[in-house]
């Protein structure tokens, strides 16, 4: 029987570069019998293979083109194209626009431009932009980071799960997030920087922004390398009543 719920699972959570232990970004959303991977950071195509293999995946969505969060495309494509993998058509990859270009001008090393499109089937996100995969509806918004970023939002049965990508804090997101069941929300900053644009939560921001959205749970990720977990959970805590855990490698949380 296929299950109506969300499962959320954490394939790597660490910033800036991957640990001994913990990939960068990386999730695998699944429900109704479809699955996307969410954000390919370094390592996470591995820890992806525990679950499911990449010719199984329905889609793959992409919040933004830090290295932390899409690296691991460059390896999938040769496992798409140059490996035992099979492809019966291209994988559907949503992510800021200017992908297929980012990953053609890496991957391409002739005259002749690699075919980038045989492996994904891509689509430049938007502010609004919605897609349904199967039960899944996939919604995202653009989001303050400094560059062209997307917070995702993934509705299925009643049930709703929001990720906010890298963001600082920002009305799209709380909009996005509003009355959603779990918010998997990053807590990068260890302190609110004195000057320049801000591009991150803090762990009191992601409590603040679980609060604002009424959100039912919280989950703090991407916490940065002047931050442990602990610390970032009691800080989120201090500012969001509901559960607030980790996103741990490995972990796994049911909507």
């Amino acid at each position: 029987m296929i299950s109506d719920e969300i499962r959320l699972t954490v394939l790597g959570s660490a910033t800036p570069y991957p640990r001994r232990d913990n990939p960068c970004s990386g999730y695998l959303v699944s429900g109704a019998g479809r699955r996307v991977w969410v954000d390919a950071g370094t390592g996470t195509l591995a820890a992806l293979q525990h679950h499911v293999a990449l010719d199984e995946l329905d889609a793959i969505w992409i919040s933004h083109l830090h290295a932390d969060h899409c690296a691991d495309l460059l390896t999938a494509y040769y496992a798409a194209l140059h490996a035992d993998i099979r492809l019966a058509a291209p994988i559907p990859l949503f992510g800021p626009p200017g992908l297929a270009d980012r990953l053609a001008h890496f991957l391409t090393h002739t005259a002749t431009r690699s075919p980038i499109e045989s492996a994904f089937a891509v689509e430049d996100l938007r502010d609004g932009h919605r897609v349904r995969i199967g039960a899944l509806t996939l919604t995202s918004a653009a989001v303050r980071h400094g560059m062209p970023a997307y917070a995702l939002r993934v509705d299925a049965a009643g049930r709703s799960l929001v990720y906010s990508g890298d963001t600082a804090p920002c009305p799209a997101l709380t909009g996005l997030a509003e009355g959603c069941d779990l918010l998997l929300c990053e807590a990068e900053s260890h302190e609110v920087p004195g000057a320049g644009e801000r591009v991150h939560h803090t762990p009191e921001d992601a409590g603040d922004t679980a609060r604002s959205a009424r959100a039912g749970r919280l989950v703090v990720t991407h916490v940065g390398p002047f931050l442990t977990p602990r610390q970032a959970v009691d800080r989120a805590a201090a500012r969001f009543d509901g559960p607030v855990d980790h996103a741990a490698p490995g972990a796994s949380f049911t909507v």
